[in-house]
């Protein structure tokens, strides 16, 4: 890849990180004033001091649906946001999860032989 291409590249990538970050800004400004300060799920109460650890989930997990009834979204801690992910991640089908299929290969299966050679 040349100076120029990845130049190029690195400009791309910064400017989908700024619309993100300002699409985020948007919809954590107004969640925040629409909904109580109070986890959805473990109910636990913020303030001024700590409203950073409280998140906007999407419950659709789409972060580009953000109607502006706030329809799409609940406030969770951080905590239970990432619960919350993990969840949705141990539900979804995935390639690189195991297939539970089981191993048909017995690498000892001769084991006992060879010991009572001996």
């Amino acid at each position: 890849m040349s100076q120029r291409d990845s130049s190029r590249l690195d400009a791309i990538v910064a400017k989908a990180q700024r619309e993100k970050a300002e699409r985020e800004q948007g919809y954590r400004e107004r969640a925040l004033k629409m909904y109580p300060w109070v986890c959805g799920r473990c109910g636990r109460e913020f303030t001024a001091a700590n409203v950073r650890e409280l998140t906007v989930h999407h419950r659709d997990h789409n972060h580009d649906n953000n109607p502006l009834d706030g329809s799409n979204w609940e406030l969770l801690c951080v905590y239970c946001h990432d619960n919350e992910h993990q969840r949705y991640v141990d539900a979804t089908p995935s390639s690189d999860k195991p297939s539970g299929k089981t191993a048909t290969h017995n690498p000892f299966a001769g084991l006992a032989d060879l010991l009572k050679r001996d």
